[in-house]
């Protein structure tokens, strides 16, 4: 609501978008992650919606409030891996190869062209990391790839990517990639399917209707930084 005084302009004080849980999700909420989501591999390709932006907040809000209710605690990462990650990002990041986000002075120029600070990409990261740690814990264990399963992706997947006469790899020095893989594409069946019952599961009221489609989303918080 515009607050309206004979000497200042309109101000519009912040307002409550979603309520996840008893849980409020502000509009200033969705404001920061639509700059933060410049971070991610797929910011070049524009920024999120407001939708989009409010759809990951409410399924970092269900994650959040499901690690607090299980016994498994995820472990804080490091401040050497959070500035590894740092690293990556700066190094790997369309946007930062191309303005040199390596150099302090391209990384800086980074951060104000997207109205962001070291410490509120630090505070980003490391919640972020605390996320995927939680998910791979949570749903790694007791899952476990054969060795049938490893040939055949080996030999119906990678080996199609070669051109014919090319030098191929063999089976052996690739199996601990391919391994991962298997194993990490069946945490994410695991993990969507997991994260769509809380959703079906929690009280999830969207007040702006123009972003009621995000309480129908499935969500992406533990998807590409």
């Amino acid at each position: 609501m515009p607050l309206c005084s004979q000497t200042s302009r309109p101000v519009v004080l912040d307002s409550v978008v979603a309520v996840v849980n008893n849980h409020a999700i502000l509009s200033s909420d969705v404001d920061d992650e639509i700059q933060l989501s410049a971070l991610q591999s797929n910011g070049a390709a524009g920024a999120l919606t407001r939708a989009q932006a409010l759809d990951e907040l409410i399924s970092r809000v269900l994650i959040a409030q499901q690690m607090r209710r299980e016994e498994i605690a995820a472990s804080t990462p490091t401040q050497a891996e959070v500035d590894a990650r740092l690293r990556e990002i700066r190094a790997e990041l369309p946007e930062c190869v191309r303005d040199n986000c390596a150099t302090r002075k391209g990384w800086e120029a980074f951060l104000a062209a997207h109205g962001l600070t070291d410490a509120r990409v630090e505070s980003y990261l490391r919640n972020r990391m605390e996320i995927l740690g939680f998910i791979e814990q949570r749903f790694r264990q007791g899952i476990r790839v054969s060795p049938q399963q490893v040939e055949a992706y080996y030999r119906g997947t990678l080996l199609p990517q070669y051109a014919p006469g090319a030098r191929v790899p063999g089976l052996e020095s690739v199996a601990p990639r391919i391994e991962e893989i298997l194993l990490q594409q069946q945490v994410n069946v695991l993990f969507d399917d997991w994260l769509k019952n809380l959703r079906q599961q929690g009280d999830i009221e969207v007040l702006d209707p123009a972003l009621e489609a995000a309480a129908a989303g499935t969500g992406g918080a533990g998807g590409d930084q």
